[in-house]
């Protein structure tokens, strides 16, 4: 079974570049929401403005947990600090999850009772939305496929850029026709559409810091190769897991044979051989029993 990470990383400075320039324009554009939704007497604006200001902070969180990613191991980390862009991308989805619930709430009170609004604010701040949300996409979408921290902001601002389409048909409407009921109506739909993509991609975070098994390694392969290496009779306490979104991570018992225990380190070598060049498993603690003293009984996965 094949299992590479063979990416093309962008690089960091350049990625930070872009990150920064991301949370600057949704700074501004919340301002501007802000301001544009007084002017305008609309509550569908400074609902986007708050929403646009959830992005914002889910960039900060984004930037800050790059940044801190790259410190090296120390006494308090010893697996260094990758993980915290996992625990990054688990918040900004939460995040995503409380404002699509909050934006049907505020949908279903816009329905009931849907508030005056000057049409013409509303489309051209949804316009000037539409580009920051494309801005945004654009600086992202290269670096998203190799993060899940920057693949839940990816996201997060997707989201963000059919809210701003939905404002201008809505305010559009509200022009020409005095649909008012229309923006509240594309704002649950949307909000529809962000919880299904929270709720689609919060799994992934979650398993990792559940310490689950990567999603693209067969566990069962795994013990199966180790099995066929010569001198080696068995394996369990076996834990598969991931120490970071791409770097995959084994520890296991070692049962060998009589001949396995007289050439240990060739049995090991070839273990760790197999597991990189298989799996792409880099990082491997083994730990070797001789097949007279194994544990008796002991499960295949986990410690009992």
């Amino acid at each position: 079974m094949g299992h590479h990470h063979d990416h093309p990383h962008l690089d960091p400075t350049s990625g930070d570049r872009r990150v920064s320039i991301a949370i600057w324009a949704n700074g501004i554009l919340t301002v501007a929401q802000i301001v544009g939704g007084i002017l305008a007497g609309s509550l569908a604006l400074i609902a986007d403005a708050l929403h646009n200001f959830s992005d914002m902070a889910a960039l900060v969180i984004a930037f800050a947990a790059r940044k801190i990613a790259r410190r090296p191991p120390d006494s308090q980390m010893t697996f260094g600090y990758g993980r915290i862009e996992i625990v990054a991308a688990l918040i900004n989805y939460t995040t995503l999850i409380l404002v699509g619930f909050y934006l049907i709430y505020e949908g279903v009170m816009r329905m009931i009772d849907p508030p005056e609004i000057q049409g013409w604010i509303v489309v051209i701040i949804g316009i000037v939305a539409l580009l920051v949300d494309a801005l945004t996409a654009l600086l992202t979408w290269s670096m998203q496929k190799h993060s899940v921290n920057i693949r839940a902001l990816f996201l997060h601002n997707l989201s963000d850029a059919f809210a701003s389409i939905a404002v201008i048909i809505g305010g559009s409407l509200i022009l020409l026709y005095d649909m008012r009921w229309v923006d509240p109506a594309i704002t649950i739909g949307i909000a529809l559409y962000i919880l299904y993509l929270a709720f689609t991609e919060i799994g992934g975070p979650i398993r990792t810091l559940m310490l689950g098994s990567p999603p693209d390694i067969d566990g069962q392969s795994v013990i199966d190769a180790l099995r066929d290496v010569q001198g080696v009779e068995d394996v369990h306490h076996v834990h598969l897991w991931q120490m970071q979104e791409n770097t995959a991570a084994l520890d296991c018992h070692v049962v060998t044979t009589e001949a396995g225990w007289q050439q240990l380190e060739a049995v090991k070598a070839d273990i760790k051989a197999q597991l990189k060049a298989r799996f792409d498993i880099g990082h491997s603690s083994l730990e070797f029993e001789h097949i007279d003293h194994a544990h008796q009984g002991a499960n295949l996965y986990g410690h009992g």
